[in-house]
């Protein structure tokens, strides 16, 4: 309550004070923050494909030069293809090697989008898996299931702009711990039911959806959950440890890049965009109030004091594994590194780089499957420990 009385002291009388310009511009960066994309930003070039040596030529980035497995969202004959390693570089292009093979003849636009998400169907694992339909708040949240033999089952869930096929990379070292994997999906992601507005309320809603699904495990014979969220899936799992009313069936959480704190991970998006001061702290206020939040085109108001996991860092009971590059690029490192400060005693955080955002596995599959593994083990979490 302290909170919303700030932001009203806040909000309001700058909107007044700066007139209908600013408060329209406000308005405008809170839609961005709430409002799904309804498709994928064209962040990588496409210069040339070689189909004979099966190679791919691509403009230089951050993301295009990483060494590992990654995939190439794409428009024309394939939607969707596999990258290999980087065979060579210079300035301005990477080289690299197809592994979805590209025929001759094929149309494939400059524009794409580069991903982590390296498998697309759960078909692609080649393990056991059949559909399933959680009941939520929302309605039906289609879900994968991935058979196990202990009772430990483990609950993924993916990040803002993604969908469950983001967290099939983590379902072989879950399967070789014996632990069954449900990857469900929730609210406005695309595949769950919509809501009136169709906004994300950032893990303060969604994570009732995964609280649906962790009373789905349990009904069908779990008797701990961990979860495992991704980006934003982490700040949904972080709201689920603290308020769902099966928290204390929930024996460990996995963070993989995830937001902990969305005001860090917002100030430092729109300072990358170039958004200057007072917009966003105004915009982060503005979906706090119930007027402002409607006109922004959120469902309810945003509490981000609510969703701060670093301040709330006490109401946290449970073993926590933070994977997160401290290059990750998108959401920075600094408040998974706070929250493992102020709960020592709960939080593993193992040092990783270079990786960018959710692309730890692509990047050292090795590295970061031993991580899960042994913290798993070292938590009596996984089937033969």
């Amino acid at each position: 309550m302290k909170s919303l009385r700030h932001a009203v002291a806040i909000v309001v009388p700058a909107l007044l004070a700066l007139g209908a310009t600013v408060g329209i511009l406000v308005i405008a960066v809170a839609r961005r923050v709430v409002t799904p994309l309804r498709s994928r930003v064209q962040d990588t070039e496409i210069l040339a494909i070689d189909t004979g040596a099966q190679t791919i030529e691509l403009r230089r980035t951050l993301d295009t030069e990483l060494p590992g497995r990654y995939g190439l969202f794409t428009t024309g004959t394939y939607g969707y293809v596999k990258l290999g390693a980087v065979l060579s570089a210079d300035s301005t292009t990477v080289r690299r090697k197809l592994l979805t093979k590209i025929e001759p003849g094929a149309r494939v636009d400059r524009g794409a989008s580069f991903s982590g998400s390296y498998y697309m169907s759960p078909s692609e694992l080649h393990l056991r898996w059949e559909n399933v339909l959680i009941g939520s708040p929302a309605g039906p949240c289609p879900a994968w299931f991935f058979p196990g033999d202990s009772s430990t089952w483990v609950i993924q869930v993916h990040g803002r702009g993604t969908t469950r096929a983001e967290c099939l990379r983590a379902v072989p070292v879950m399967h070789a711990a014996g632990l069954p994997t449900l990857v469900v999906s929730y609210r406005n992601d695309g595949e769950a039911p919509r809501t009136k507005a169709g906004a994300y309320a950032l893990g303060a809603s969604e994570w009732r959806d995964v609280d649906a699904g962790i009373a789905y495990a349990l009904r069908h014979g779990a008797e701990r959950i961990v979860l495992m969220g991704w980006s934003m899936g982490g700040a949904v799992s972080l709201q689920a440890a603290v308020n769902s009313g099966h928290r204390d069936r929930i024996a460990g959480i996995i963070l993989e890049s995830p937001v902990v704190d969305w005001r860090t991970v917002l100030r430092f998006q729109a300072q990358v965009a170039r958004v200057r001061a007072p917009l966003p702290a105004l915009a982060m206020g503005a979906l706090q109030l119930p007027l402002t939040a409607k006109l922004s085109g959120a469902d309810e108001p945003i509490l981000f004091d609510r969703l701060d996991m670093v301040a709330r860092a006490d109401e946290l009971q449970c073993p926590i594994l933070i994977l997160h590059s401290d290059d990750d690029g998108f959401v920075p490192a600094d408040a998974s590194h706070a929250l493992q400060e102020a709960r020592a005693d709960l939080v593993t955080m193992p040092r990783f780089t270079v990786a960018r955002h959710t692309k730890l596995w692509n990047y050292d599959e090795k590295g970061w499957t031993t991580a899960i593994s042994e913290w798993l083990a070292a938590q009596g979490l996984s089937a033969s420990a």
